[in-house]
């Protein structure tokens, strides 16, 4: 089965074509879950390492991001609960005193693009929501964001109330304009991104259990 007018109206973050090209693959009997995997999670996977590449900018991961939704939505009704199945929960936000969201908002996009159920907290989050979350949605991640160095404290703080709370299975996941590698470990967090477009890499290595370093 031949996708490729469905990725190109994804890459173009065009909706219209978008719900034209899934409703003519499944009027050719291609199944809902086919459609979900080969078409719209590839090609948001795809719109993911050109942007890694630099070979696409956030407006056009945000324009593909949109359309992929309108795709998902045809199928979600034709799709049972167990082939919705996600890769995992992650739980996202920026922390407490900081209010920038764009840059969370492109990797929440492409975690979800990626197949993962995604709760987004928002900005300003406190510590204390973050546990909340994890815990009530079962979380297997908790992606936190930081875009100013003076809510830099404010992110160890986070992870610290997360450790101490001794969830076994949780893992944790950091990232932002002023945060490093050596900031992250310092604070104990399981993984590091520098930017959007590699952070589902990181967090499929994370909650896949993988021993490479992240």
């Amino acid at each position: 089965m031949n996708f490729e007018n469905l990725k190109i109206s994804i890459s173009a973050g065009n909706v219209p074509e978008v719900r034209a090209n899934v409703e003519a693959l499944l009027k050719t009997g291609t199944e809902p879950l086919e459609i979900l995997n080969s078409g719209l999670i590839t090609a948001m996977e795809e719109i993911g390492e050109k942007f890694k590449r630099n070979e696409v900018y956030v407006p056009e991961v945000l324009m593909a991001a949109r359309a992929m939704k309108e795709g998902v939505s045809i199928l979600k009704p034709l799709l049972s609960a167990d082939q919705l199945g996600t890769k995992g929960c992650i739980v996202i936000g920026t922390v407490k005193g900081d209010l920038h969201d764009i840059g969370k908002n492109i990797v929440t996009m492409m975690l979800e693009g990626a197949g993962f159920k995604v709760i987004d907290l928002g900005v300003d989050v406190p510590p204390e929501k973050f546990l909340s979350a994890v815990i009530e949605h079962k979380a297997d991640l908790v992606a936190i964001s930081a875009l100013l160095t003076t809510t830099m404290p404010s992110m160890k703080t986070t992870v610290g109330v997360l450790r101490e709370k001794g969830l076994p299975n949780l893992k944790i996941m950091v990232g932002g304009a002023p945060v490093t590698k050596e900031f992250a470990e310092e604070i104990r967090a399981d993984g590091f991104s520098e930017e959007a477009g590699s952070a589902v890499d990181i967090a499929k290595k994370l909650i896949s259990g993988s021993n490479q370093e992240v």
